[in-house]
């Protein structure tokens, strides 16, 4: 199987990203592929292997048994009205006897494109690591997570954004208010959703522990005073753009007292830790990514 699969050029790579952030049409990502490729069975097969595979990056299954999940509905009055998202605990926390585990929880934001089987997957891993995680869609108001990551991308530029930043402040204080949750919380995301975890930081301020942003955007300078959680932060080497926005935001952090660490992994690319897309994927950085996640939370969460 090895012998039959493409070899992606970085540059294949990156016009992946593109297409995906909405920065190229899908004609002129066709278009850039094809130079890469002989043919168009070649095309297919280099196009195929930048795609998302949802079963492939599959940690935990939707039916483990060791986890207990739901979709919720949450109440989003400065936002879209409501916000629909996914929510996972251990089934070790709720004994027989319907005493229930408090657990902290963690907020999961997705990249831009909705709530995808991969985010999903992400919000399950939390779970057996002993935490609550909700998974909100910020595709809501326009029907969802629609199967497909590219119209996926298409809903999400329809949204109101700032009415989206409002859904996930709702779904963030709406986890904490939860009663089988402990009252401490934190944030990750990845692109999108790492910049919403900055994002969560700052509206929440001593209401959020710990957030541990993945190639997100910084918040700007006059907010980041107001953090008062641990900042975790995560970037790709080869992502240059995201990770030049690290020292000035290191600078910032200390300045304002915030603890935080951030970490640039070599060799890896925007969306390193998503092992969906598997061209992207380092597992390497992204199990030392995840685990200095956990432990992070943990430190943050259940002090």
């Amino acid at each position: 199987m090895e012998s039959t699969k493409p070899n992606v050029p970085a540059e294949a790579i990156q016009l992946y990203n593109l297409f995906i952030h909405g920065e190229i049409s899908r004609r002129a990502f066709m278009d850039g592929i094809q130079k890469f490729a002989v043919g168009s069975v070649a095309t297919a097969a280099l196009v195929d292997a930048l795609m998302p595979n949802y079963a492939q990056g599959q940690q935990v299954a939707k039916n483990d048994d060791r986890i207990k999940a739901t979709y919720e509905t949450v109440p989003s009055p400065q936002g879209n009205g409501t916000i629909k998202g996914y929510l996972v605990r251990p089934v070790s926390a709720d004994s027989r006897e319907k005493v229930q585990t408090k657990l902290p929880g963690v907020i999961v934001v997705h990249e831009n494109r909705g709530l995808n089987p991969h985010i999903e997957d992400i919000a399950r891993r939390f779970a057996l690591a002993n935490f609550m995680a909700f998974a909100p869609d910020g595709l809501t108001s326009v029907g969802g997570f629609p199967g497909d990551d590219y119209t996926g991308g298409q809903l999400f530029a329809k949204v109101d954004k700032n009415k989206m930043t409002e859904d996930m402040v709702a779904a963030a204080r709406w986890l904490k208010a939860r009663p089988d949750c402990s009252g401490k919380i934190a944030a990750t995301g990845f692109c999108y959703g790492g910049g919403i975890a900055n994002t969560l930081a700052v509206r929440l301020g001593a209401d959020i522990a710990a957030a541990a942003p993945f190639y997100g955007a910084v918040p700007g300078n006059d907010d980041i005073p107001k953090i008062k959680a641990a900042i975790l932060v995560h970037h790709g080497e080869l992502d240059t753009r995201f990770a030049a926005s690290w020292p000035p935001y290191d600078t910032a952090l200390k300045a304002a007292g915030v603890p935080h660490e951030g970490y640039i992994y070599a060799g890896c690319v925007h969306g390193f830790n998503c092992d969906a897309t598997p061209e992207r994927y380092n597992k390497a950085a992204a199990d030392l990514a995840w685990q200095r996640t956990i432990d992070w939370f943990n430190k943050y969460t259940r002090a």
